[in-house]
């Protein structure tokens, strides 16, 4: 008689993150919530908020008048302060984010057989994220850069910190962001990466009965 060939794979074959996979939760992840999708929210607002006050200060001598009748005592270096250190904020911020999503994503399980609203399916809109991700955090770093060339050499002596093309490009890159995001909400909303309700259901079990 032929002895059954064995299928285990021994311990010292397995690879880290099968030996990390028995310590992961529900949720796929050695923590009880993704880190990535906060840090996003972070980067996103950082930026937004940058942007739009440096705009403001852009404007100022149009709001000025405006300012002085609801009797706010502003000027317009301080608005343009506030655009230049919550984008030096979102640029440091953003290489976690960006190194969160990468081990996040490497320890993905995405639901099967699904294929998201843009027609692609987890491994495709996985890669596109992640390499949309870094794209974007060169250009945020780009901007960073082009930001503080403006404040402290080029434009240093001008009221007006920014130029308006730098002001262009900074809500493009806006939208971008905003494109870019839904290609990670897809990842948890249809492939159910992370998403620990999701992941129990596919699996055939009971969120109510298998959280705490």
């Amino acid at each position: 008689m032929i002895p059954p060939i064995a299928t285990a794979v021994p311990a010292a074959l397995l690879s880290p993150i099968q030996e990390l996979a028995e310590g992961l939760g529900p949720n796929g992840l050695p923590y009880s919530m993704p880190v990535h999708p906060n840090l996003v929210h972070l980067t996103i607002g950082l930026f937004a908020i940058g942007i739009a006050f440096d705009v403001v200060g852009a404007l100022y001598p149009l709001e000025k008048r405006v300012f002085r009748f609801l009797a706010l005592p502003v000027t317009r270096v301080g608005f343009h302060d506030v655009g230049w250190y919550n984008l030096l904020a979102c640029s440091a911020v953003s290489f976690f984010t960006v190194g969160a999503g990468f081990y996040e994503i490497m320890l993905a399980v995405p639901i099967q057989g699904v294929t998201s609203p843009l027609g692609l399916g987890a491994m495709s809109t996985m890669l596109w994220h992640g390499v949309g991700g870094v794209v974007l955090l060169l250009l945020i770093v780009a901007m960073t850069v082009w930001r503080g060339y403006q404040r402290f050499v080029w434009r240093r002596d001008y009221g007006r910190q920014v130029d308006w093309s730098y002001l262009i490009a900074g809500v493009l890159l806006l939208g971008v962001m905003g494109l870019h995001g839904t290609l990670g909400a897809e990842l948890g909303a249809e492939f159910g990466v992370h998403v620990t309700a999701d992941q129990l259901l596919d699996q055939g079990l009971s969120p109510l009965a298998e959280l705490p």
